[in-house]
């Protein structure tokens, strides 16, 4: 069926997609009850060489000749609606969000999609300890709402580079070893250290940043490596906002990813089975320097780790009459209408739909009979 479709699209047929619309609205309905409110943007956006995803957003070129891009994140363009909407607050700001995201290339990390999508929130205009525990206590609630377990990762990218600040590296070998310690890998690290003549102090911290992965332990052992001010205050921001969240955390203050992008503290989420986070964000400002912070779920994701815990969708009858169907929609069921008298037609239906009742009205009342037993 690919040879149909670009590649990195797909169908989704009528028991997922109503699935997913039930998950949607679960979310959703959460999110309002924390006080998030909903918000919309537009899918088209002005192409920007200072985007985030710029380098892999769907570009096209409208009649005036205005070179625009496909919605490729949604953080950026609610940025931009608090910016011109809601410049003076009140903050904090809650914000959420549903919609379709896409993307020019395929990313390994959103499974090869390149439309796909994504809900989430943003609290914006407050920084502190308390907002992102906050976010954390949210993001439990959101994966608790629909039945996914998973446990929540916190990172800290700053740490990171305040490490190897304080150790001295800047430029070229800084960037490099970001990303290097960001995907833990030791011979890289060496490799690393060797191209840019690091001693063996050096390229012992280096590696002992690639294994800060586990429990509340990560945290004593990341204060141990800490020398500046900013190495220190991060760990002490991590240990008040773990205080705050007063549930099982795990640490991996390796994550290095991003740091241009991301100010503070970063999470997500792995279900079991699953390579790819069903959840992630942090801590960013926004154009300007106004402090945000949120997370997104990826819709399909959450499908793929729910596929063997969906529930039963409601029961379908096949409603002989307008009155039956109405009385049978009242009753909680889903009715499909008779579009014809040929009981023929209305049995081969059935059997192809997975129909096992019909319903007809009489004298008033709603009555049922099994379409196997319909006489012909």
């Amino acid at each position: 069926m690919s040879a149909f479709i670009p590649e990195g699209t797909r169908d989704v047929l009528p028991p997922e997609w109503a699935q997913r619309e039930a998950i949607r609205a679960q979310l959703s309905g959460l999110f309002s009850r924390w006080g998030y409110r909903g918000v919309e943007v537009p899918a088209l956006e002005y192409a920007s060489a200072h985007h985030p995803q710029d380098a892999v957003a769907f570009k096209l070129i409208d009649s005036g000749g205005q070179v625009l891009s496909l919605r490729s994140e949604f953080t950026t363009a609610v940025g931009r609606l608090v910016r011109t909407r809601y410049p003076h607050g009140p903050f904090p700001l809650r914000l959420q969000y549903s919609g379709r995201l896409w993307l020019r290339a395929l990313n390994s990390e959103l499974g090869r999609l390149r439309e796909f999508n994504q809900l989430g929130v943003e609290l914006i205009g407050v920084e502190s300890a308390r907002s992102d525990a906050e976010l954390l206590h949210l993001a439990a609630a959101a994966l608790r709402e629909v039945g996914v377990g998973a446990a929540l990762e916190v990172g800290y990218p700053g740490f990171v580079d305040a490490v190897l600040e304080d150790a001295g590296l800047h430029g070229a070998a800084r960037a490099a070893l970001h990303d290097a310690i960001d995907r833990k890998s030791g011979a890289d690290v060496d490799l690393l250290c060797g191209q840019f003549g690091l001693g063996g102090e050096t390229r012992r911290t280096l590696h002992a940043l690639t294994d800060l992965y586990g429990g509340p332990e990560v945290l004593d052992a990341a204060q141990g490596l800490a020398q500046g001010t900013r190495a220190h205050e991060a760990v002490a921001h991590l240990r008040r906002v773990a205080a705050l969240y007063a549930g099982p955390l795990l640490f991996d203050l390796g994550v290095s990813r991003r740091y241009d992008y991301y100010t503070g503290l970063t999470f997500r989420a792995y279900a079991p089975g699953l390579n790819q986070p069903v959840l992630g964000g942090g801590r960013y400002a926004l154009e300007g320097g106004l402090p945000g912070a949120g997370f997104a779920l990826g819709l399909e994701r959450l499908m793929r780790a729910l596929a063997g815990d969906l529930p039963p969708e409601p029961e379908l009858v096949l409603a002989l009459d307008l009155a039956a169907a109405e009385a049978a929609r009242a009753l909680g069921l889903h009715a499909e209408l008779a579009w014809t008298d040929d009981r023929a037609d209305l049995q081969a239906f059935s059997a192809a739909r997975g129909i096992r009742r019909w319903a007809s009205s009489q004298g008033g009342a709603l009555t049922f009979q099994s379409a196997t037993e319909v006489t012909l």
